[in-house]
């Protein structure tokens, strides 16, 4: 293990330990909110390094569903303590920020970073117009239930049959997308070159880091769901971009800056599939699964039917992002556009 990997792995036990101490002593929300919001990005960073060790054993196939049951792990417990705690639109909204913060603002960055340092960057198109095509088919999946809800249709009745459908065929989807990764057109699905090729961990520091980052990704979760409610009172945050901005990036955004760190190194054919991957994995894959669980959970039940202006902002993301990787290159002012596309939108939401 590298020194700034035992470093990372130092301050995540340092700021999971103080989030405990300020949970259990009650001390000032929005300082424990503050805190465990940096606890849990710290705990996403070191679940995703550990899966990408675990991975390079297995090959590039094996690392994918890796990534996709394990990378999304601390934003899967915020989002369940949530909905147990009745928050439901922080839920919708923290799943829609996760994937403008990927397709929007990290994929933005990682362009911007890369076309500064290297010009103008080129990468095969075929595989990042798959997960378009894949994200419209998500869009439209959403888009039917809250179409079903908002023209008063003869399936509203049904709305709780038909989001539990819809997730059962996302999640199909989603299952046929890792197989054709593995065993499809490699031209379409080539083996890219992860960044670290060979561990550096031994397997059983790997399934320890892991096992134990997992914990406190559970533990600090909830904490964070405690702090969240009143700490969104004390600032005048409404749920919405609360969910949208702050859980999202906290949960998801910050562990796929590698993204950017690739697209640095002229890595950007491994840049592209990282972040807009990562982005598809929530769509097909942690949305309709928490939308299942949300029924035996207890609390608020999880729907697809989203607000107008989620949807149109889910929509604006996937038409922006497929115009931006159907050439297979891109420059640093595309870069800064899809920045300030999340700007705006998360500008919209703040006033609600």
């Amino acid at each position: 293990m590298k020194k700034k990997e035992k470093l990372i792995i130092a301050g995540a036990i340092l700021i999971t330990i103080l989030s405990g101490i300020l949970y259990y002593s009650k001390a000032n929300v929005v300082l424990a909110f503050i805190v465990t919001a940096g606890a849990l990005a710290m705990l996403a960073k070191i679940v995703g390094d550990a899966t990408e060790q675990l991975g390079s054993r297995m090959g590039p196939g094996a690392t994918g569903i890796l990534q996709s049951a394990l990378g999304n792990l601390p934003e899967l417990f915020v989002c369940i303590f949530a909905l147990r705690a009745g928050l439901y639109k922080v839920v919708q909204a923290a799943l829609i920020g996760s994937i403008l913060g990927n397709s929007l603002l990290v994929f933005g960055l990682a362009i911007l970073v890369g076309g500064i340092k290297n010009g103008t960057q080129y990468f095969k198109s075929d595989p990042p117009k798959m997960i378009a095509t894949l994200m419209i088919l998500a869009f439209a999946a959403l888009a039917v239930p809250t179409l079903t809800k908002m023209l008063h249709t003869s399936a509203e009745a049904h709305l709780s049959n038909l989001n539990i459908f819809v997730a059962i065929v996302l999640l199909i989807i989603f299952g046929a997308s890792l197989y054709f990764s593995i065993k499809g057109d490699k031209s379409i699905t080539p083996d890219y070159a992860p960044e670290a090729a060979h561990s550096s961990w031994s397997l059983p520091l790997t399934l320890t880091v892991l096992g134990l980052a997992g914990v406190g990704a559970a533990f600090v979760s909830d904490w964070f769901v405690e702090a969240l409610k009143p700490a969104m009172d004390i600032l005048g945050v409404n749920e919405t971009f609360a969910g949208l901005v702050v859980v999202a990036i906290a949960g998801n955004a910050i562990e796929n800056l590698v993204g950017i760190k690739l697209a640095y190194k002229n890595q950007s054919d491994y840049a592209v599939s990282v972040i807009l991957n990562s982005s598809l994995q929530i769509a097909l894959c942690l949305f309709p699964v928490l939308v299942l669980l949300s029924f035996f959970l207890g609390g608020a039940i999880l729907s697809f039917v989203l607000s107008p202006m989620l949807l149109a902002a889910f929509a604006l993301t996937v038409i922006v992002n497929a115009f931006v990787v159907f050439d297979g290159e891109s420059i640093w002012l595309e870069g800064v556009a899809l920045i300030g596309i999340y700007c705006l939108i998360a500008a919209a939401f703040w006033w609600g």
